[in-house]
């Protein structure tokens, strides 16, 4: 059953989906190969640019934050979960110094005592669904994101996925399941 909590949860909701997505893998290479997932970040912010927020949205005609998050890691990383909340995600892998972060780790921002979700790009831009202008890239050094900056996390599992990427035939369909 889908959860359909969004980027506003207030309540840790504790499942063994969390420990499954959970960072178990060997960290010790710094310097992994993370073109495939910039490129599966790009195509997915490519495909959804511009969706407005939808509050528990997952579709192209509608998506909040955690919906975004979920739907990339399920489209273009093909890590089967079920539908995950920002308390939810915030708790999955393991924390990153925002001076460590890479393409595809997950960034928390406190807003309002209301969490809020997104994928770290490149060059400090993160890949988000913001409620006042749907899913954007938008940067870290921005002052409000700077202001409300909470943590960054990373989910192992992104790294050596099985990667997908937008072609004709897919394209639309990744995003109507």
């Amino acid at each position: 059953m889908l959860i359909l909590a969004g980027c506003s949860s207030k309540s840790a909701h504790n499942t063994d989906m969390s420990n499954e997505s959970a960072d178990t893998s060997d960290t010790s290479n710094p310097n992994p190969d993370l073109i495939s997932v910039v490129a599966a970040l790009h195509d997915q912010m490519y495909s959804w640019q511009g969706t407005p927020y939808h509050w528990g949205g997952t579709k192209l005609t509608g998506v909040d934050c955690s919906g975004f998050v979920w739907r990339t890691l399920k489209d273009r990383f093909n890590i089967p979960m079920d539908r995950v909340t920002t308390t939810q995600l915030i708790t999955m892998g393991k924390p990153v110094q925002a001076g460590h972060l890479q393409p595809g780790d997950l960034v928390f921002f406190r807003i309002k005592n209301n969490l809020h979700v997104g994928f770290y790009d490149t060059n400090q831009q993160f890949l988000h669904a913001s409620v006042s202008k749907g899913v954007m890239r938008s940067s870290l050094n921005n002052p409000y994101w700077k202001s409300v900056y909470l943590e960054a996390r990373r989910l192992q599992k992104e790294q050596g996925a099985q990667i997908t990427l937008n072609s004709a035939d897919k394209k639309m369909d990744l995003a109507n399941n």
